[in-house]
């Protein structure tokens, strides 16, 4: 209690005006007249905490009990080898890690022949491990989320009016870590005004006409809520004129936090809040032209993107490997070990009919908190879209780790620049 007491208190002051700098030194002694006075240090201003300031996370401890593999709903009957590949993947990235080593090189050893031979190994390799939460309680929450396509142009015209920005020159990270150890893995975003840093600018500011960020543009696409809903999933294609196809993600945030819009056009009496999907929420911006803009500008935070290759894998996700459509998911790596297997029972989208089935831990969403909570990619295009747009289950998780393997109290955060804006 003390130190979350003391780590609030440096929040405090970060937000009054003391951000990223140590505290003010006495006043030197005035110095001979002849003598040339210091020049004074920039200063650091911070955001205000609202909305500027996006509320601290608070620490998340994994609360992973043993668990027996008969426990898990539907074990016996996935087809293991679809996830086979996809844990492989994993291992590019976890091979070189200690706790590890052994069970990734086993696994490229094996000669997998069937899905008894996989189920075989996960059991004899790996530890069970149900993740509850903090409660003690088992049901979290299982969205969705997908690859969208767009189209677009490498030029402005008429019809691809609207801009996706690469990372401004201007906008600067200021990673509180290296100041304040308690504050690790939080950052503050800005800019600089003279010689101070002020918040950087919010989406009313990017989107109101002037072009703060000419210079910046990446592409040019055709729709803006496809453009708005792009951000919110992280990755996606676009389309060009010529057909050829450009592959974009995420590469860095204007440091606001996100405010869903479902739930501004719910609380404004235009929508249901059992009806906020994604799908509605397009259909609401056709009908209502006007109104749209403004709607867009409630949420502030805004994603610039980066080319990716458009090698035929799925996108980068966290781990820094491809993500699988059907066998990845989103996770708080605070809570889950980015790269481990991990068992989900959850159900398909608006329905009751069992989803069951191993997929691995790829990838975070900035709004996947929680020991039992986890975004499950679709894969990519309007079917894998439909989808994850009204994906809103109730599921339980279970993690793998290796035998030897000490079960984490305090995990890390994202291995990856990469974190999802999602909202669900």
């Amino acid at each position: 209690m003390r130190q979350l007491a003391r780590t609030a208190l440096i929040l405090a002051a970060l937000m009054s005006g003391g951000c990223a700098t140590q505290p003010t030194p006495p006043a030197p002694k005035p110095a001979p007249p002849a003598a040339p006075q210091p020049k004074p240090a920039p200063s650091v201003v911070c955001p205000p905490p609202t909305p500027e300031v996006p509320p601290p996370v608070p620490p998340v401890t994994p609360n992973l009990s043993p668990a027996d593999w008969s426990s898990l709903p539907g074990w016996q009957d996935d087809n293991l080898l679809r996830a086979w590949p996809v844990w492989l993947q994993s291992c590019t990235a976890l091979k070189t890690r200690p706790e590890w080593q052994a069970v990734c090189a086993a696994s490229e050893a094996l000669k997998t022949t069937d899905a008894a031979t996989v189920r075989a190994f996960f059991e004899s390799q790996f530890a069970l491990y149900q993740s509850r939460q903090a409660d003690g309680s088992e049901d979290g929450l299982i969205t969705g989320y997908y690859e969208p396509l767009l189209h677009g142009s490498l030029t402005p015209s008429a019809k691809y009016s609207i801009p996706l920005y690469s990372p401004p020159a201007d906008l600067l990270t200021i990673d509180l870590g290296t100041i304040y150890p308690e504050l690790k893995h939080m950052r503050l975003r800005g800019r600089l005004q003279g010689n101070k840093v002020v918040p950087y600018l919010a989406r009313a500011d990017i989107d109101d006409g002037t072009d703060p960020l000419k210079g910046s543009e990446l592409v040019w696409v055709d729709n803006p809520v496809e453009a708005f809903f792009l951000q919110i999933q992280g990755s996606g294609r676009i389309q060009l004129p010529d057909g050829s196809m450009m592959r974009v993600g995420y590469a860095d945030q204007n440091g606001y936090p996100y405010r869903s819009i479902g739930r501004v056009l719910a609380e404004r009496g235009e929508l249901p809040l059992a009806q906020t999907s994604m799908q509605n929420i397009k259909a609401w911006g056709k009908s209502n032209p006007d109104k749209l803009p403004e709607l867009l500008a409630q949420n502030p935070s805004y994603v610039f993107f980066r080319e990716l290759p458009n090698n035929g894998n799925g996108p980068m996700g966290a781990l820094g490997v491809p993500i699988t459509g059907g066998r990845s998911i989103a996770v708080d790596a605070r809570a889950i070990p980015l790269g481990a297997p991990v068992w989900l029972a959850t159900t398909r989208p608006a329905s009751d009919q069992p989803l069951d089935r191993l997929v691995l831990a790829q990838d975070t969403g900035g709004a996947i908190r929680g020991n039992v909570r986890a975004d499950f990619f679709w894969g990519f295009g309007n079917e894998a879209g439909n989808k994850a747009g009204m994906m809103k289950q109730p599921g339980k998780m279970w993690v793998l780790l290796p035998k030897d393997m000490p079960v984490p109290t305090e995990l890390p955060g994202p291995l990856a620049a990469k974190a999802r804006v999602v909202n669900k």
